[in-house]
């Protein structure tokens, strides 16, 4: 199936789907846990993992937010423009934070596992405004 580029078209077309497992944002020194992340970025600061609950306390790492991954599950181009600006708006207009992870076929919003069911429920209802 060929990537979405038209914005309305990701947004009608995103379909979200909430993971049942936790993940955390860890800085880590260790980089042979990369292996074990789900994602991971390297920033001037270190080396920062996306790495599930179990591994992260595994690991002895912190734990202190933990976050549910909302799939956005439309193939979104990397050059479509207003994907993630459109969830993240919204969401913030709903008071949940996100921090949204791009890969090649679809986008992620992690949102405050608390606040996964209700940002679920933003997110639908922006698909089908």
């Amino acid at each position: 199936m060929a990537p979405v580029r038209d914005t309305a078209d990701m947004i009608a077309g995103m379909a979200p789907s909430l993971d049942p497992e936790l993940y955390h944002f860890c800085l880590v020194a260790d980089t042979t846990l990369v292996e074990l992340a789900l994602a991971s970025f390297i920033e001037d600061e270190g080396l920062s993992l996306i790495l599930s609950d179990t591994v992260a306390q595994t690991h002895g790492l912190t734990t202190d937010m933990p976050m549910r991954r909302i799939t956005l599950t439309v193939h979104s181009a990397l050059d479509g423009v207003g994907l993630t600006a459109a969830v993240a708006t919204a969401l913030s207009d709903a008071g949940i934070p996100c921090n949204m992870v791009a890969a090649y076929h679809h986008d992620h919003a992690f949102v405050p596992a608390a606040q996964a069911d209700d940002a679920l429920a933003v997110l639908k209802q922006l698909a089908k405004s």
